[in-house]
C-alpha cells in the first residue's frame, strides 16, 4: 500500500516539507542534498536486517549481503580519505565522537578542545553535556584577530598536559594546520583527535587540509559537505582500530543502521567522482563570492572570511539579533541558523549571530552569480526584519530562482 493511501497525515507533512526545500534557499551549512541514488539506498530492504557486530563477525545469522553492503562502505571510506581503518557504524557526528573519547581517554583525564562560542561543538566539552562529567576538558579559544590560537593550544598542552588534543569545529571559517597540532602533540605525549564533520566533503575532494594520514583518529558526519545520508564515521591508525571497535559496539551502540550504511557507500562512490571535486570547490568559490557581498555591505564576518563553506556573521552592527535574523530569513525564504559569535555576550537562544553557508545551494547548481543576489536579499530581509511585505516579496523573488534551479522534480510522497 502507498504511504499516501494509508497514512494522509504524514504524507502531507513530507509533501509540504519537500515544497519548504524545492521554494526556498537551504543556507544551513550543516545541511545538504542527498542524490536520489543516496536516497534509494536509504529507503532500502536493508532496514530490515539486524546485524550486530562487523562484517564477517556477526551475532546474527543470515548477513552475506549485510557484509558487502558495509565492506563496501568501509573500503570507499579508506580510499576516499587515505586512512588505515574505518568504521561506518556510528550513528552521527555526536555518537563517533563519543566513541573517540571512550576508546582513547580514561574517564577523569584531560581532553584538549575548543571553546563553544569560538567555533566548538557541544561534544567538545561544552559544561552543559553530560561528556563534561565523565572527561576534563579544557577550552582554548581564537585570537583577537579571529584565528586559532595555536600559541595558547601550546601553552594549555604545557600546562594541562592533555590525553588528547581535539581539532575541528561546527563554525570556524578557517583552515587548520594539523602539522602544527601535532608537533604540540608529539611533544607533550597525546593523542591527535580531529572532527571534520563540516569539512569532510572538501577534505575528501583536495580542497582543504587532510588530517587522516597525521592524525590518530578522525571523526565525521557523513552528511553536510560529504552530501551523504545523516550519520557518522571513524577513521583512525591501525593501532587504535580495536578500541575503537570495541567503543562502538558493544561499547555504546547495538545493532547498527545497514540502509544508512548502504547509503553511505552509495555517497562516498559519488564523492570519489571527478565532477564531485568540482562541486567542492564551487562550494569555496560560492562562499568567498559572498564574503564579498557581506563585506561590500558592512558586516563583521567573524574570523575575518572563510576558507570554507561557511559564514559567521555578527548581525548587532545592524540592529537585529540572530534570533530575529533567523525569523525574518525564514519567512523571505532563506534557511538560516541562529549562532553564538566569539565571547558571545547574549543568551544562546537569542545571540548575536547567524551562520550560513553554501553546501546545499551549490548541489542544485548555483553559482558566483546567483550568490550576489542571495547576499543582496539577506541583507534586504535583515534590514527589513519587521516588515513582513517586504519579506513577502523577498520570498517570490526567492521562488523565481529555485524554480530555475530544480530538487527532486519527480519526488512526491
Amino acid at each position: 500500500m502507498l504511504l499516501s493511501e494509508y497514512d494522509k497525515a504524514t504524507t502531507e507533512a513530507l509533501n509540504r516539507e519537500l515544497v519548504r526545500q524545492q521554494e526556498g534557499l537551504e543556507m544551513i551549512p550543516s545541511e545538504n542534498f542527498v542524490s536520489e541514488a543516496v536516497l534509494t539506498a536509504l529507503g532500502s530492504i536493508a532496514t530490515n536486517k539486524y546485524a550486530e557486530g562487523y562484517p564477517s563477525k556477526r551475532y546474527y545469522g543470515g548477513c552475506h549481503e549485510i557484509d558487502v553492503l558495509e565492506q563496501l562502505a568501509i573500503d570507499r571510506a579508506k580510499e576516499l580519505f587515505g586512512a588505515e581503518h574505518a568504521n561506518v557504524q556510528p550513528l552521527s557526528g555526536a555518537p563517533a565522537n563519543l566513541a573517540a573519547y571512550v576508546a582513547l581517554v580514561e574517564p577523569g583525564e584531560t581532553i584538549l578542545g575548543m571553546d563553544l562560542s569560538h567555533g566548538g561543538h557541544l561534544t567538545h566539552g561544552h559544561p552543559v553535556t553530560h561528556i563534561a562529567k565523565v572527561w576534563n576538558f579544557v577550552r582554548y579559544k581564537t585570537t583577537p584577530e579571529g584565528l586559532i590560537d595555536y600559541d595558547d593550544i601550546e601553552a594549555k598542552a604545557r600546562e594541562h598536559k592533555p590525553k588528547l588534543i581535539l581539532v575541528g569545529y561546527s563554525a570556524y571559517s578557517r583552515e587548520i594546520d594539523y602539522e602544527r597540532i601535532k608537533s604540540i602533540a608529539d611533544e607533550v605525549g597525546a593523542l591527535t583527535m580531529a572532527d571534520i564533520a563540516h569539512i569532510a566533503g572538501l577534505i575528501a575532494a583536495g580542497e582543504m587540509n587532510n588530517p587522516v594520514p597525521i592524525f590518530d583518529v578522525v571523526t565525521t558526519t557523513t552528511h553536510k559537505t560529504l552530501r551523504g545520508p545523516r550519520g557518522g564515521m571513524i577513521l583512525c591508525k591501525k593501532k587504535h582500530r580495536k578500541a575503537i571497535n570495541k567503543a562502538v559496539f558493544p561499547g555504546l551502540q547495538g545493532g547498527p543502521h545497514e540502509n544508512v550504511i548502504a547509503a553511505k557507500a552509495v555517497a562516498f562512490k559519488e564523492a570519489a567522482e571527478p565532477e564531485f571535486k568540482e562541486y567542492a570547490r564551487q562550494i569555496k568559490a560560492n562562499a568567498k563570492a559572498l564574503e564579498s557581498v557581506f563585506n561590500e555591505r558592512g558586516y563583521k564576518l567573524m574570523f575575518g572570511g572563510t576558507d570554507n563553506h561557511l559564514l559567521l556573521i555578527d548581525v548587532t552592527p545592524k540592529g537585529v539579533t540572530g534570533a530575529q535574523a533567523e525569523a525574518a530569513l525564514d519567512k523571505a525564504g532563506i534557511t538560516v541558523n541562529k549562532n553564538s559569535i566569539p565571547d558571545e555576550p547574549r543568551s544562546p537562544m537569542d545571540p548575536s549571530g547567524i551562520r550560513l553557508g553554501t553546501p546545499a545551494i551549490t548541489t542544485r547548481g548555483m553559482k558566483e552569480e546567483e550568490m550576489k543576489q542571495i547576499g543582496a536579499w539577506i541583507d534586504e530581509a535583515i534590514q527589513a526584519w519587521e516588515d513582513d511585505e517586504k519579506l513577502e516579496a523577498i520570498r517570490q523573488e526567492v521562488k523565481g530562482l529555485t524554480a530555475r534551479f530544480p530538487l527532486y522534480p519527480e519526488l512526491k510522497y
